[in-house]
């Protein structure tokens, strides 16, 4: 059984606990304040410890020296870092990975390999970045889950009350739209229903779809959200994630010009891309300036109405809210959409905030934590599991894995015990990839997309694993 040490009890660290936990895996917590320990203690399913993860007889006693991972995920890069220098030292752990915000040490470990003995720096701003620019090679218009094994994804769209699919099941959205894809579940009143073919879309549900790019682009463009190619960029906070976006749009600008530089000056024309920084710091600025010659920084206040007239802002594509605080970045995103910018992305430090702000008409929301517990637990799986989303704080997983189980293999989804409302929403089998239904044979080798509650993620591990 694979062994995971989590150094930090946090929002991070309980995270990632409660979801090793829930993949049967040992694991232990060590938490410096007694009071988070003791309450962490009293619902995560594992030992914690009270004590300074620096402390050499404390990681003993967790048994750090047979554990496969180690993960550090204090709220100090310092205390994070030597952890991992100690447990490097002394222990013989194969994989440890410390959470950093410091983009210094990002370029120290960058230069130096296995900086202080880790393995994985994991940076919860660049992470959010990440899921910030792949929104936008998608034209911004909803959140967007991959998986490994499949070309398939699964994007939201929330209902509005005058849609015309209001009051229509699933099975006649399918037939009327002449589309194939599957509604994978959908959030209704902060719950979250595995839906079937008889399920009626009501007004503001949140509906997840999976299908290929190609069907989502079609059938969201039926629902009134079009593809747009954003060119007109303006991000709101130049701190870390709003430099790291801007840095990648710019570089981006920077080689397509490269490459359309021969070609006629009218597709040269096409893909330039206007790209405005703003923030209120006015020594922030003048560094901005100095970093980013082809941006427009302004030393501006995003809460300021004027700003937008002046600027003309209200003519842009796209508005980044990734100021420092969240409920300002979830504001200013409605607030520009109703001055006329056509998408939003707001940035969130909560998850529960992902819901809310798609509801006021934000059109993607990143959640920090959540991009960077995703990465860190990419990191920790191996073998069958390969990827769990979570939704409705935690109820809800998504989980992608392989079928190694031969007990199941050769018998039809609906012969399979699967725990209740547990739904198996995409089949990849040697690159091929299937919508599947009851009637869909399993075989070993395959790789199954499923969504359950949380409590029926063992079980449901354990039908097409081997027993963990």
């Amino acid at each position: 059984m694979m062994k995971a040490v989590i150094a930090g009890a946090g929002t991070v660290g309980q995270q990632i606990a409660r979801q090793l936990i829930e993949e049967n895996r040992d694991v232990v917590v060590i938490e410096q304040d007694t009071r988070v320990a003791r309450r962490v203690s009293n619902y995560l399913d594992c030992m914690v410890i009270n004590g300074e993860v620096n402390n050499l007889e404390i990681l003993e006693r967790a048994g750090v020296g047979n554990a496969d991972f180690f993960i550090a995920v204090t709220d100090s890069d310092e205390v994070n870092i030597i952890s991992c220098g100690i447990v490097g030292e002394k222990f013989e752990v194969p994989c440890k990975i410390a959470r950093i915000k410091n983009i210094e040490y990002e370029n120290v470990y960058s230069t130096h390999n296995k900086f202080m003995g880790i393995d994985y720096l994991v940076n919860p701003e660049v992470e959010a970045a990440k899921d910030i620019i792949k929104a936008i090679e998608y034209g911004a218009l909803s959140e967007v889950l991959r998986f490994e094994k499949t070309s398939f994804q699964i994007r939201n769209i929330i209902i509005e009350h005058n849609s015309p699919v209001v009051n229509t099941t699933i099975k006649e959205l399918r037939e009327s739209s002449g589309l194939d894809f599957l509604v994978a579940f959908i959030s209704r009143q902060n719950e979250l229903l595995i839906p079937s073919g008889y399920t009626k879309i009501m007004p503001e549900d949140n509906l997840y779809i999976l299908a290929s790019e190609e069907v989502l682009e079609e059938l969201f463009a039926s629902l009134g959200k079009f593809k747009l190619e954003l060119k007109k960029i303006v991000i709101a906070g130049g701190g870390r994630i709003g430099t790291y976006v801007a840095e990648h749009l710019l570089e981006k600008q920077k080689r397509d010009m490269k490459f359309f530089s021969k070609r006629p000056f009218r597709f040269f024309k096409k893909i330039k891309h206007n790209i405005i920084l703003i923030d209120r710091d006015i020594e922030r600025c003048k560094q901005l300036s100095e970093r980013f010659q082809g941006a427009i920084i302004l030393n501006e206040d995003i809460t300021d109405e004027g700003i937008y007239d002046m600027n003309q802002l209200y003519d842009y594509d796209l508005l980044i809210t990734a100021t420092g605080n969240q409920e300002l970045n979830i504001i200013s995103a409605i607030f520009g959409k109703t001055l006329g910018i056509k998408r939003a992305i707001a940035v969130v430090d909560k998850r529960n905030y992902v819901e809310m702000a798609g509801k006021l008409g934000v059109d993607v929301t990143v959640c920090k934590n959540s991009s960077m517990v995703n990465t860190i637990l990419k990191l920790t799986r191996r073998g069958n599991i390969k990827n769990i989303y979570s939704f409705a704080d935690g109820r809800v997983e998504l989980i992608e894995l392989m079928v190694e189980n031969p007990d199941v293999a050769g018998r039809r989804l609906k012969e399979i015990n699967l725990p209740s409302e547990t739904l198996v929403v995409s089949l990849t089998r040697n690159e091929t990839n299937i919508l599947p239904d009851g009637n869909s044979i399993i075989k070993t080798g395959d790789y199954i997309v499923a969504i359950s509650k949380k409590e029926s993620i063992p079980k449901l591990v354990n039908i097409f694993t081997k027993k963990l």
